[in-house]
């Protein structure tokens, strides 16, 4: 079984002009470290390149045991320029809890 971002934690998003922003909030502690170590600001991006030009910007919030991501420069634009059918991104959370960790087992 491939361990994913989806095995450790949930996901909110909403666009930001022509970045979005993503929050990862880990289930436990667990999660949180794990995440910390292996979703990284290159395995974002190396997930989005398709989406985005980058950069992307983690910033670390370990008191609720939380991420927050913010990819810049959308292909397309954000929500007042696109004609994206996800205006807002908020289907992107769910790529990135598609994102496969290191390792074989949830933690």
């Amino acid at each position: 079984m491939k361990l994913t971002v989806r095995d450790l934690a949930h996901c909110r998003a909403g666009d930001k002009g022509h970045a979005v922003n993503i929050s990862v909030i880990a289930y436990d502690s667990a999660g949180y470290d794990r995440l910390a170590r292996e979703l990284t600001e290159e395995r974002v991006m190396a997930a989005f390149t398709a989406l985005a030009d980058g950069p992307v910007t983690r910033y670390d919030l370990p008191k609720v045991k939380a991420f927050n991501f913010v990819i810049e420069h959308l292909r397309g634009g954000g929500v007042t320029a696109t004609a994206a059918l996800d205006i807002h991104g908020k289907s992107l959370s769910s790529l990135m809890l598609t994102i496969a960790l290191p390792g074989n087992e949830p933690s």
